[in-house]
């Protein structure tokens, strides 16, 4: 970096996202995207005249995007806040409710994201240990007069709280906002959005990078009560009003039209994810029980990053985390059925 950096910044430790190598063709199971291509209808609304508009600023307010996400979860478009990737909302989320001296409650073993956005706002983190089995204790969470933000299902644990426990967690913090992550919701999870209704500090942050076969696009959003979500925007409008380009709003209003085949995709990633999770048991691999959709394992006796590089020389990527609680363990995206034969094949051969 350079010496003009600022000295505060300089500090950071970024977030690392998932490889993207060029040097071969590799069965890519390491950044948790979806297998499938996106619906039909998102390439038919990306068509030439979208790409002649490109030359025009898009809807600031996406007005379009947003009203056939309200119609989607049964909110009004008032409750409704588009990003460019949940994790601009839940930059957003940061820096709206963490940055004025109150902090934020999160996992240990979490989306290593958080820690980043508090390192880079100076907001103060209470990192709050899971349990022993990986899972997290909502108690823990109870009256904690701080933001608090849990993925649910978590990464990359794979495991998540049921409503009812996030509930919980919501009414025991009346004064502090609550942020639930559900990037992974749509893999077995159950969705938090109807609580938003009945509660003013509940914030739900959903995504397309996953279930939706958008990662590309860079599309997120938040839902939540009227008040949080002019919070976000007064954010946007003071950083990026354009933040989310025409095509990607395009493709989102045309991906909510074909639900149906997403659910579909959802079906055929979490069948696989049981026979994958299967296949490892018998390999004597310990796997935690998965709502997202990839799996998080073990095998006693073997290190994780050499289960790691050794599929890596084999052609396949996964995941693996360097931390103490989690070294022995790695992430595995759940692909389609082919790729992930192809990955049990390779694995058998390292074993």
């Amino acid at each position: 970096m350079s010496k003009f950096f600022s000295g505060s910044l300089s500090r950071l430790s970024p977030y690392t996202p998932g490889e993207q190598p060029k040097d071969q063709q590799y069965v890519k199971l390491n950044a948790n995207e979806s297998p499938y291509p996106p619906s039909p209808g998102v390439a038919a609304a990306l068509n030439a005249q979208e790409a002649a508009n490109l030359r025009l600023y898009g809807d600031a307010a996406a007005k379009e995007l947003k009203a056939a996400l309200a119609k989607q979860y049964g909110v009004g478009p008032e409750n409704v806040f588009v990003a460019n990737g949940s994790d601009e909302a839940l930059n957003f989320a940061f820096l709206s409710y963490a940055t004025d001296g109150r902090g934020v409650a999160f996992a240990d073993l979490t989306y290593s994201f958080y820690p980043v956005f508090c390192d880079l706002y100076h907001i103060e983190a209470n990192i709050i240990p899971v349990k022993e089995d990986f899972s997290l204790d909502p108690k823990d969470y109870y009256g904690l007069h701080q933001t608090i933000v849990i993925a649910n299902p978590n990464a990359p644990t794979s495991l998540a709280l049921s409503r009812d426990q996030v509930e919980g967690i919501v009414k025991a913090n009346p004064d502090s906002v609550v942020v639930i992550d559900e990037a992974y919701v749509d893999f077995g999870g159950e969705s938090c959005v109807a609580l938003t209704r009945a509660y003013p500090n509940l914030l739900v942050i959903q995504t397309y990078s996953k279930s939706r076969s958008m990662a590309g696009a860079r599309l997120g959003y938040a839902i939540g009560d009227a008040a949080l979500i002019q919070d976000l925007e007064t954010i946007k409008f003071s950083t990026n009003p354009f933040n989310v380009n025409s095509l990607t709003m395009k493709a989102g209003v045309a991906a909510l039209e074909e639900q149906d085949y997403y659910d579909a995709n959802c079906k055929a990633i979490m069948e696989t994810r049981e026979y994958t999770a299967g296949e490892l048991r018998k390999l004597g691999f310990a796997v935690l029980p998965s709502k997202t959709n990839f799996l998080f394992a073990k095998k006693d006796g073997m290190d994780g990053a050499a289960i790691y590089q050794g599929l890596k020389e084999r052609g396949v990527l996964i995941r693996h985390f360097d931390k103490d609680r989690i070294r022995d363990y790695n992430r595995i995206t759940i692909g389609t059925k082919e790729q992930m034969d192809i990955f049990l094949e390779k694995l058998r051969e390292l074993l």
